[in-house]
């Protein structure tokens, strides 16, 4: 069993999409959208729910009023700056600035804190039209997305060993954060979606030099090469100097849009187009990698 992990560096130069054109075109695979914070993956796979499991997210305090003795204490030790006085002068946290450390709670010479876990996030099971989609939602301001993308990849592992399924293509997260770090640990590939732009170029660099500590093989495809024939040339010549192959060059197409507005992948959409028959390309080089 082999994972692809498809990342970009940043947001906006086709990473779903082409893990969405990947998964129409993969044989006997099992897909995990890790973007947990901006899932997007199940707009293209339209899934349906087989399990669906609460994820515990970050704690927070709360303070009871009528035990707190209003001493302060707490509002002057949170480095958070999450504990306020209200209008009646009673101490309220902050739910959005709290970082869950429980200092407060530690602290507080009333035990009036307390902190529990989020429940606001899910991460589920689910059937689609090309094969079994391990996804997850947060909720709004929820964290612990390395800890949920873990999950996530774990889930898609475990079903990918009991069924006997040969490759787990994973649609990871932008940047070079902690879900990023999360979803490159273990995996075999890291196939780089490069837009040709200067941030792209820039923050391409970044996921670079982050997947070359996990000691991963990469390979790279760029996208809407011909918006900036220039920069694409600049993006080819470093890959080349970093000595990372470039599988395709694909040209800007409205049909990417047509096809999510109808709710299809790009190969769904038009089987035949010089993208489509490139992305088919792109799998059969990707299927084909050694251990």
């Amino acid at each position: 069993m082999k994972e692809i992990t498809i990342l970009s560096g940043k947001g906006g130069t086709g990473k779903t999409s082409m893990a969405a054109a990947l998964a129409s075109v993969a044989q006997h695979s099992i897909f995990c959208d890790s973007d947990v914070d901006a899932s997007d993956l199940h707009l293209l796979l339209h899934p349906q729910v087989l399990e669906s499991h609460p994820f515990e997210g970050n704690y927070k305090a709360l303070i009871d009023t009528e035990k707190c003795d209003s001493c302060g204490i707490c509002e002057q030790v949170c480095r958070f700056d999450a504990i306020h006085t209200d209008s009646n002068g009673k101490f309220n946290v902050d739910g959005f600035q709290c970082e869950g450390c429980r200092l407060c709670e530690r602290l507080c010479p009333s035990a009036a804190i307390s902190s529990s876990r989020s429940l606001g996030n899910a991460w589920y099971v689910s059937d689609t039209r090309f094969g079994p989609l391990v996804h997850a939602r947060m909720g709004a301001g929820e964290e612990n997305s390395g800890k949920l993308v873990t999950q996530v990849r774990n889930k898609a592992r475990e079903m990918a060993k009991e069924r006997g399924i040969d490759f787990i293509i994973n649609d990871g997260p932008p940047g070079i954060g902690c879900p990023v770090i999360s979803s490159l640990s273990g995996t075999n590939l890291v196939l780089l979606v490069i837009e040709p732009s200067k941030s792209g170029l820039h923050d391409i660099k970044r996921l670079v030099q982050l997947v070359r500590d996990f000691k991963i093989p990469m390979k790279a495809v760029i996208n809407k090469y011909d918006i900036n024939a220039a920069m694409t040339l600049e993006i080819e010549a470093w890959l080349q100097a970093e000595n990372i192959p470039l599988m395709e060059k694909l040209a800007f197409s409205e049909d990417f849009v047509h096809a999510m507005v109808h709710g299809k992948t790009i190969v769904e959409y038009d089987s035949n187009a010089a993208i489509s028959q490139q992305i088919n390309e792109i799998w059969k080089n990707l299927s084909q990698m050694n251990d």
